[in-house]
């Protein structure tokens, strides 16, 4: 496993990392057993950084990482939360204020059993009032921060434009890294023009979402995918291309997301022990640019074609 630093922060994480929101049965219901050994197959291969959120699931899947966690050795993992969004009951629901984000760094904790969070994140800050988080929830986190409850502050969104104007707008140092989805894969690598901002801030990249949420799987785009019709067939062709020459598309797309060296990791999801040890072994072998050339020609004019978040 090749680890890179996330921005200026020391963090040195493993290129493939574990997003836990499959824990919180998202995608479906899981069996909270063989989701806690997917946890530790991720750690023993080597994944070091794990990401969640009180909202994956309604704290379902912050819930069950606690109970994965309290078998692991605190110094084998960093751990991403996040603040901002939440949910009870199937509804959701958003609070950016500086004490309910204080609150819920606790509250996470709690339920993850542990006293120390590495990265902090504000989460999904296209539904915030942008002026809001950079004037009292992430002065809110540094402050945290400042004490050692956390060890670093960060911002996640869809909109990578998001991501630029609180960077833009916050104090300096405020923000240490950034999480972006769906836009460093197969069908959209629109992070790659707001690289060379996020290093001149000295700001970290985290990826996640490598196969868009479903749109590059065989398994096929789920029901509720928010992308348009016409970029849900072009990868559907992509996915047949791949399988007919023998070669998965989730392999293709792993191996994609995570050559670039300027971004210190990609987050993937499972919580199924055999998902996360194929896509470990997915990324041992090197990405065959000539297929991702091929899909990039049948995704075509829907490359960079995105969704609103929901």
């Amino acid at each position: 496993m090749e680890y890179r630093e996330i921005g200026k922060t020391g963090l040195k994480v493993s290129r493939l990392s574990y997003g836990a929101s499959s824990l919180g049965s998202v995608f479906h219901e899981t069996d909270d057993r063989v989701a806690i050994k997917a946890v530790h197959t991720a750690v023993e291969r080597g994944m070091n950084f794990i990401d969640v959120s009180p909202y994956y699931g309604h704290y379902k899947a912050e819930t069950v990482l606690g109970k994965a966690l309290k078998d692991l050795d605190r110094s084998d993992y960093y751990l991403s939360t996040k603040v901002g969004r939440y949910g009870k009951d199937g509804v959701n629901t958003w609070d950016y204020s500086a004490k309910r984000a204080k609150d819920s760094v606790y509250e996470s904790m709690e339920r993850l059993g542990i006293d120390y969070i590495d990265i902090i994140n504000v989460h999904d800050v296209e539904f915030a009032d942008l002026n809001q988080v950079v004037e009292e929830t992430l002065p809110a986190l540094v402050e945290l921060r400042d004490k050692g409850v956390v060890g670093h502050v960060g911002v996640t969104d869809l909109q990578l434009e998001n991501l630029k104007w609180v960077i833009e707008h916050a104090a300096p140092g405020s923000v240490e890294s950034v999480l972006s989805f769906c836009h460093y894969a197969l069908n959209d690598d629109k992070l790659v023009d707001f690289l060379d901002f996020f290093e001149e801030n000295g700001v970290g990249v985290i990826n996640a979402s490598p196969l868009s949420m479903g749109l590059l799987s065989q398994r096929g785009v789920p029901a509720w995918h928010p992308a348009p019709k016409p970029l849900v067939e072009a990868c559907r062709k992509a996915v047949q291309h791949c399988a007919a020459k023998g070669y998965p598309i989730e392999k293709l797309a792993m191996q994609y997301s995570v050559a670039n060296p300027r971004i210190a990791t990609t987050l993937f999801s499972s919580a199924n022990p055999d998902n996360v040890a194929r896509n470990i072994d997915f990324i041992s072998e090197p990405v065959d640019m000539q297929l991702v050339e091929e899909v990039r020609e049948i995704i075509g004019d829907q490359k960079r074609v995105s969704w609103a978040n929901s």
